[in-house]
């Protein structure tokens, strides 16, 4: 979402961005000085149903308000709950609304009541946009028509940086909330089974998340002290993926991994979990990337082991990586999203 409100502020649109936080901290991704943002403060933890309905009716009353007041010529809301709440909030108002969907909602799913508000309120959208075909076969076919397919832009890496990995130390990277659909305890157990032959490669899972404890407990459990570090966020995933001499995915379900991409872009050698959605859009198999069958830890083991083996597969592979640049470039997806644009408002927003 910066990305593109960053785009299109940057060509002197009138771009507000809203957010449930208190606003309290800054937006981790930054945002264009030109981009207005509101922070409506109605992010909170409901203890009962009762409670979580009346919750709701006050997020889209605040909601409704923070819309009419930025005059919008189309509100674009992500995720799916969020999005719900756009609907409602916007029902009766000119303002045409584009909801998307960032996830695979077969592997996401929302409770019960949620799930009755989406297939109630999806109608109501101008557009749904989802990051592949496999997500828009979720919907039924009277949605079918709204749907939109627009990928994720892959940005190119920031030019001064040049590839510097560790001539004493080879690096496996990954790079995620630490949650279980990232899949980070396969990836410790995968790597557990290479460690001793390995010696000489480390693991760092850059990321945090519920799941820290769990997962400092898997790497303590196979002794792998010494070869895995869990440093916590990072604000300049670039840099770290510059130093990585491989990178791998192990969610067990995406919606369009942004982290993937950008690790391809910097010329990394890469394994993925061929989720139902996302990876199999962006690597081609044996071309710039490995994929592996979802879940399988030994498949897994088995591919970075033959990739950490083999320096020249390593340099094979990342030589094309950086081609998914033009596959998805930020000018192609955005032209995408123009054309979104242009349906949702009869026109387009010139």
């Amino acid at each position: 979402m910066s990305i593109m409100a960053n785009y299109w502020a940057d060509k002197n649109w009138q771009i507000t961005v809203i957010t449930f936080d208190s606003g309290l901290e800054q937006p981790f991704y930054k945002l264009h000085p030109g981009v207005v943002h509101v922070a409506l403060g109605i992010a909170s933890t409901s203890k009962s149903a009762r409670q979580a309905f009346a919750a709701n009716l006050e997020r889209i009353r605040i909601l409704r308000r923070a819309i009419r007041q930025s005059r919008p010529n189309a509100v674009i809301s992500f995720l799916d709950t969020t999005n719900v709440l756009a609907l409602l909030a916007t029902r009766g108002t000119r303002a045409p609304v584009v909801v998307s969907e960032r996830s695979e909602p077969r592997f996401a799913p929302i409770t019960r009541p949620w799930a009755v508000l989406r297939r109630l309120c999806y109608p109501f959208a101008k557009c749904i946009v989802v990051q592949s075909e496999s997500v828009g076969s979720f919907f039924p076919p009277s949605l079918q028509p709204q749907i939109r397919v627009v990928p994720n832009p892959v940005l190119k890496p920031p030019p001064a940086l040049a590839r510097k990995p560790c001539a004493r130390k080879k690096r496996v990277i990954a790079i995620g909330r630490l949650t279980p659909e990232k899949g980070f305890d396969m990836l410790l157990r995968a790597f557990a089974m290479l460690a001793s032959r390995h010696a000489e490669w480390t693991l760092a899972i850059w990321g945090e998340g519920i799941q820290r404890a769990e997962l400092e407990d898997i790497r303590d459990k196979f002794g792998l002290q010494g070869q895995v570090r869990l440093p916590g966020r990072t604000c300049d995933p670039h840099k770290e993926l510059r130093q990585a001499d491989l990178f791998v995915l192990s969610s067990r379900f995406e919606g369009f991994p942004n982290v993937l991409g950008e690790a391809m872009a910097c010329g990394l050698p890469v394994i993925s979990f061929d989720c139902s959605s996302g990876p199999r859009e962006i690597i081609r198999h044996g071309v710039d990337g490995i994929l592996v069958p979802p879940g399988n830890i030994e498949l897994l083991a088995a591919s970075m082991d033959r990739l950490m083996s083999d320096e020249a597969e390593r340099a094979r592979l990342g030589t094309r990586a950086p081609e998914v640049l033009q596959r998805f470039d930020l000018e192609k997806v955005m032209r995408m999203w123009s054309e979104v644009l242009k349906c949702a408002t009869n026109g387009g927003l010139g």
